[in-house]
């Protein structure tokens, strides 16, 4: 990521500085970063008439995945059905997450041996692709759940964007909104990404929250419009950062496990 240009960066501390001197009734208390939690998530655009034999995979890798729970190897797994298809995108993914790249490796690994990564479903797939991704800003509620959204947001930084973009906006911005909507149970888990294994540009941030249903999203997205309209200077910060022409989203249906 480059150096942000004078200019910019006096416009960003002004914002940011701005929005730390609200009054603290009038704005969220600042999330601190965790540690890393890495996640593997295979994506695959399936033909539609194998979507019951990959409902099936997935619950066939059930067993494998809670035992890495159980372990402690892993502290979440699920699987996801995409809502909104593009011509040249993913239908389902499975991911895994865990506090090491270890910890997901070791579960891949499993998954060669004993061929679930070769079946006939997976086999069968037109396109398919790989991704593992760090947060160090996330949360959830242990349990396990059917039927789950999952809304996601990929933002591209800007070139001249500062160095500590990304833990500008999800401590101070993103973080503390979710926070809210986690604790009132809005949503069961959220997680802020980056590549950890860069297979794309560096700069690229993915917000993911799950909710248990329909009315979840609407609630969410009120909240960022509440939080925008009372903290405008924030979501300035926000939006001088963002290259929005990049800007994408995603919603799928979801199975989730979480320790």
């Amino acid at each position: 990521m480059n150096k942000m240009l004078r200019r910019f960066a006096g416009l960003c501390t002004l914002a940011m500085a701005a929005v730390w001197a609200i009054p603290a009734g009038a704005q969220m208390a600042e999330v601190k970063e965790k540690p890393p939690m890495y996640s593997y998530v295979s994506f695959w655009n399936i033909p539609r008439a194998q979507w019951g034999a990959m409902e099936k995979a997935d619950a066939d890798d059930k067993p494998l995945l809670d035992k890495a729970v159980a372990s402690g190897a892993l502290i979440g797994y699920g699987n996801d059905v995409n809502m909104v298809h593009e011509v040249d995108g993913s239908t389902h993914d499975e991911w895994w997450s865990s506090m090491s790249m270890a910890g997901l490796m070791n579960v891949l690994d499993q998954f060669y041996k004993n061929g679930s990564a070769t079946s006939s479903v997976l086999e069968s797939a037109t396109k398919h692709w790989d991704g593992i991704y760090v947060s160090r800003y996330y949360n959830w509620h242990p349990g396990s759940w059917q039927g789950l959204y999952t809304h996601g947001s990929s933002y591209k930084l800007k070139a001249d964007a500062p160095d500590d973009a990304v833990a500008m906006v999800s401590k101070g911005l993103i973080a503390p909104i979710l926070e809210k909507e986690l604790a009132n149970g809005t949503i069961q888990e959220y997680e802020i990404d980056t590549e950890a294994i860069h297979t794309g540009a560096p700069g690229t941030i993915w917000i993911f929250y799950l909710t248990t249903n329909a009315d979840g999203l609407d609630k969410v997205s009120a909240a960022v419009r509440e939080f925008r309209k009372t903290n405008p200077l924030a979501g300035a910060a926000f939006d001088s950062m963002i290259d929005w022409p990049s800007h994408r989203d995603y919603l799928a249906r979801t199975n989730a496990t979480y320790k």
